[in-house]
């Protein structure tokens, strides 16, 4: 081989070599920091769409609560008899047939409306499911300073909803 040969295959090894010296891409570091700042926006943006951690709460707190006020609408149509739900907003507790009870956290506001008369005493909240899934009817309502979830009870049919509700300012 001539000199000149050499010469050109040393340019050519030469820059094989610098070329993937400086290759274009990112470190391993990079693309993490690039990852961590993705996943902080995400909860950010989650955080304020929920009115934060307070809010996914809140509605957790009202969803339980209406799922047991429909357990004890299923228990008055199984057993044939009525059953009850109370309610102690002051307290932050509620309790439900067969030994069920619960706690609301306390950083939120408790308030019900319903029948008097089925009250067992001031203060604690009731409502009566009937046999036939007809109730007392009533409305729980759970708030913070940010939102308001209400847990309404049809007194004729018995049914549970759960929707935002107005926050008192």
């Amino acid at each position: 081989m001539t000199s000149l040969g050499r010469h050109v295959l040393q340019r050519r090894a030469s820059r094989g070599l610098r070329a993937t010296r400086n290759a274009a891409g990112f470190t391993l570091l990079e693309v993490l920091m690039v990852l961590l700042l993705i996943a902080a926006a995400t909860a950010l943006a989650a955080a304020a769409v929920t009115n934060g951690f307070s809010g996914i709460r809140l509605r957790s707190d009202a969803k339980e609560i209406a799922a047991q006020l429909r357990y004890t609408r299923a228990q008055a149509i199984a057993t044939g008899e009525p059953q009850r739900f109370l309610i102690d907003p002051a307290a932050h507790t509620w309790t439900a047939p067969n030994e069920r009870g619960g706690t609301i956290d306390p950083k939120f506001g408790v308030a019900f409306t319903g029948a008097r008369e089925v009250q067992p005493t001031r203060g604690i909240g009731a409502i009566v499911f009937f046999s036939d899934g007809a109730s007392t009817g009533g409305r729980v309502q759970l708030s913070s300073r940010e939102a308001a979830w209400n847990v309404d009870v049809q007194w004729l049919t018995g049914e549970v909803k759960v929707h935002r509700g107005q926050v008192a300012r």
